[in-house]
């Protein structure tokens, strides 16, 4: 693993500051084979940052040993600190629950299969004391990615960047640091298909980023298939953007004038060649693409109408079956 220097972001002038409490927050999902080298990793790096810290570890329903392992080092040291919800809710929740738990003065996101490099914590540690409110980890590579993988995420970024929010940090996933006033802000923020790396973009505050290689997972398989990764950049669009809306409008548009040109074009011959045998391939093409662009729009409108849905249930993000070593909370998965 290669670190790379820090990236410095056009913002505005940070103010020095202390650090007395860290928290890491870890969402964790079937990760029993990668959790003693998390915490042999993760112990060494303790070691090093110049404050207090605590590990906000979110057991997302795991069916493996993973969370025996958390209580056992929860049992060990206190300030492991071990959420075990009711169910698999999916890792933005995990990571909203973490985030509500977090005592810290500033709060760490990152995933527990090592590709969060946690040697980066104190690069963004000092980022954090001179002030800076946000420091996004980016990837300057993807070590074991398929070339498929890789693609799709440049595209992704891609597309947001240029069309639905042009302030999200090309390559950066959720391993990041936030300040409480960052945290704060970001757990005010409590609709229901959430997209965390664009809501800590969005809140604001002081921003910078920091550079790494992502390495491969140091042991067992991703818990994030491509549906998910479907799910979760339809999330992202459909959330911070009402473009697909306006995409349906131009798709109409373009097949109004496609149908207008057609329609001069067919009279055109009538007249000037009087060659015209209705034929059944006319209306199978005029029906395919006005067929197709009506059904884009209202699938389209269909994504907001359901998130509309889901949205005005209000219900709770997450819900937690026990906690360990956590006396109180900041937050509320209710709110």
């Amino acid at each position: 693993m290669i670190l790379k220097g820090p990236v410095m972001s056009k913002d505005k002038i940070a103010r020095p500051r202390d650090l007395k409490l860290l928290s890491i927050v870890i969402p964790v999902f079937n990760e029993a084979q990668v959790l003693p080298k998390l915490q042999v990793r993760l112990g060494s790096v303790r070691t090093e940052v110049p404050c207090e810290s605590e590990i906000v570890f979110v057991n997302d329903g795991s069916s493996d040993d993973s969370g025996a392992i958390l209580l056992r080092w929860a049992a060990q040291d206190r300030s492991v600190k071990v959420i075990e919800l009711s169910r698999n809710f999916g890792h933005q929740a995990a990571i909203t629950a973490g985030v509500d738990h977090a005592q810290g003065d500033a709060v760490i996101l990152m995933d527990a299969d090592l590709q969060d490099p946690p040697e980066l914590i104190g690069e963004m540690v000092g980022k954090y004391r001179q002030g800076f409110d946000i420091v996004h980890a980016t990837r300057v590579k993807r070590h074991g990615e398929t070339l498929l993988k890789r693609a799709s995420a440049s595209l992704f970024y891609w597309i947001m960047s240029k069309f639905i929010h042009r302030d999200l940090p090309q390559n950066a996933g959720d391993f990041r640091l936030m300040s409480s006033e960052a945290a704060s802000a970001l757990r005010s923020l409590r609709e229901t298909h959430r997209f965390l790396r664009g809501m800590v973009t969005w809140v604001g505050f002081r921003q910078t980023s920091l550079q790494f290689e992502r390495e491969p997972r140091a042991a067992g398989e991703t818990k994030f298939p491509a549906r998910k990764m479907v799910g979760l950049a339809l999330d992202a669009v459909f959330s911070f953007s009402s473009a697909p809306l306006r995409v349906s409008t131009y798709l109409g548009c373009a097949v109004l004038v496609f149908g207008m040109v057609y329609s001069g074009y067919t009279v055109a011959r009538y007249f000037i060649y009087n060659d015209l045998v209705p034929g059944w391939a006319t209306l199978v093409i005029l029906q395919s693409a006005i067929g197709g662009a009506i059904l884009i729009s209202l699938g389209m409108m269909g994504e907001y109408i359901g998130r509309i849905y889901d949205e005005i249930k209000r219900r709770p993000l997450y819900i937690v079956g026990r906690t360990t070593n956590i006396s109180s909370k900041r937050g509320n998965s209710t709110e």
